[in-house]
């Protein structure tokens, strides 16, 4: 049956071109999560939505159809975001890689949309990235069923205390390090040695001290590659080839 759908807030996350003239449209949108959509005629040089599907930009969207992929029916760009540029556009790519590759489709996540649409004002603003990063990584796991215990123990339920020092293991949580070689054996899947600080400002989403931003971001990288199931991520990839050069 088919159905039209109208006034959707969206994000473009992907071009594939579609015939010569038209467009595949990978979106993430508010109220139906992210979904492909046929866009006809945009590759065309005279098409009213060929600059209107860019990245990172707030858009309106309705569209149509009852199959796997339906027909974009119209676009309208609702500005007031600046353009990423330099580090913060890569940056843009990695969140945008993250939803393609973790989120299924047509699965509403109305407070992911939130957070995605927050860390691209914050980093178009120029705000520091690592804050920006964590808050999207963690919302994006919790909003998969992958939710972080960060302040409490596993197993003792005791609280995890900034002097600490913690492993972390993956879908379970932290334990402390005296008490990780055993479970460690269990579950070989636990990160490298965390301090307990670094637990809390994760959890309080501070990230002023060098080390929890340090920390931290090694701690989302392996449970986010273990979420991944071994996909590599492109844009990463690209962003330490640069960091290199």
């Amino acid at each position: 049956m088919s159905k039209r759908i109208d006034g959707q807030a969206a994000y473009v996350l992907h071009l594939h071109p579609y015939s010569e003239t038209s467009l595949v449209v990978d979106v993430f949108t508010r109220d139906h999560g992210r979904l492909p959509l046929l866009a006809r005629g945009a590759r065309r040089p005279r098409s009213a939505m060929r600059g209107m599907l860019m990245s990172f930009q707030p858009l309106e969207l309705g569209w149509f159809g009852g199959g796997e992929v339906k027909t974009l029916a119209r676009a309208e760009w609702l500005g007031g975001m600046p353009l990423l540029g330099g580090r913060c556009l890569l940056l843009g790519y990695y969140l945008n890689e993250l939803l393609l590759k973790m989120l299924p489709r047509e699965d509403a996540h109305g407070a992911l949309f939130d957070a995605y649409a927050a860390a691209l004002r914050a980093l178009a603003a120029g705000a520091a990235d690592a804050p920006e990063l964590r808050r999207f990584e963690k919302t994006l796991l919790k909003e998969l069923g992958y939710g972080l215990t960060l302040d409490v123990e596993m197993g003792t339920g005791l609280p995890v205390v900034a002097d600490g020092e913690y492993t972390y293991l993956i879908e379970r949580g932290p334990v402390a390090k005296s008490d990780a070689s055993e479970d460690s054996m269990r579950d070989p899947g636990g990160t490298p040695n965390l301090c307990g600080k670094t637990l809390l400002d994760m959890a309080a989403d501070d990230y002023s001290d060098p080390r929890t931003r340090v920390e931290s971001r090694q701690l989302m990288r392996q449970l986010i590659a273990h979420h991944l199931g071994g996909k590599p991520l492109q844009s990463r990839r690209v962003f330490m080839e640069l960091q290199e050069l």
